[in-house]
C-alpha cells in the first residue's frame, strides 16, 4: 500500500514557501532556516512531543539539481519546505497531534508557506497538509510492526545486555548467575526511554 510499510506510515509533504516582499528584512526561506536551526532536539524536540514519531526531517529545497545530459534543465517556480516523517497510526491523528502538541514549532515554520491557515483551526490545518502531501511510494522503515515505545524498549534491552556482558565477562558461574538475576530484575523495573532519548546501558540499585 502506498505510504505504508507494515504499521508505519511514511509521510512526505512539500509546502511552497512564500516569495520575499520588498518590505521584508529577510526572505521567508531564511526565516524558516532560522526556525529550524533554533528548534529543540532530542527529548524536548517537537517530534518527541508527538510520541508516535519514529523519525522526521525538515529541509528547505531551493531548487532541483540539474544532473546533466540527457535530462533537460528544469527549475522550481518557488522554494519548498520538505517535511518527511515515519510514524505509528493514521495520518489524520498524526496531523492533529502536530497541530496541538507541537503547535508553536509548527506555526514558527509553516507560517512562511503559501496558504498556511495556522493551527488554531485543526481541521483546516489537516486539510492544508493533505493538499501539500505527495505519495510516498518507497521509503525506509527501520521497523514494520513495532511502535515507537516497543522499539525504544528493544533498543534499551539490547544496549543493557551488551553492557552486562562487557562488565561481567570472566566471572565465575555462581557470581555471574547472581549478577544476571539482579540484572533481569532491574531491567524489568526500568522505565522505557522517552522518545528522543537514548537507551540506558547499565542498571544498578544505586
Amino acid at each position: 500500500m502506498a505510504n505504508q510499510s507494515g504499521s508505519i506510515y511514511g509521510l512526505t509533504i512539500l509546502s511552497p514557501i512564500k516569495s520575499r516582499q520588498p518590505q521584508e528584512a529577510i526572505s521567508p526561506s531564511l526565516a524558516i532556516r532560522r526556525c529550524l536551526r533554533c528548534m529543540a532536539q532530542h527529548e524536548v524536540s517537537p517530534f518527541a512531543k508527538v510520541s508516535s514519531t519514529h523519525m522526521a526531517r525538515l529541509v528547505v529545497m531551493d531548487d532541483v539539481v540539474y544532473e546533466g545530459s540527457p535530462s533537460c534543465e528544469e527549475h522550481l517556480q518557488a522554494k519548498y519546505l520538505v517535511f518527511e516523517s515515519n510514524f505509528d497510526g493514521d495520518l489524520d491523528t498524526y496531523l492533529r497531534r502536530l497541530a496541538t502538541e507541537a503547535a508553536a514549532e509548527v506555526e514558527c515554520v509553516w507560517q512562511h508557506c503559501d496558504g498556511f491557515p495556522g493551527v488554531r483551526d485543526v481541521n483546516r490545518f489537516v486539510e492544508y497538509m493533505k493538499k501539500c502531501q505527495i505519495e510516498t511510494t518507497f521509503f525506509f522503515a527501520d521497523v514494520n510492526d513495532k511502535t515507537v515505545q516497543e522499539a525504544l524498549r528493544a533498543l534499551q534491552t539490547q544496549s543493557a545486555v551488551a553492557a552486562f556482558i562487557e562488565k561481567n565477562q570472566g566471572k565465575p558461574p555462581e557470581e555471574l548467575m547472581r549478577e544476571f538475576v539482579q540484572f533481569v530484575r532491574l531491567l524489568g523495573e526500568a522505565l522505557a526511554p522517552k522518545p528522543g532519548t537514548g537507551p540506558k546501558r547499565e542498571f544498578s540499585d544505586e
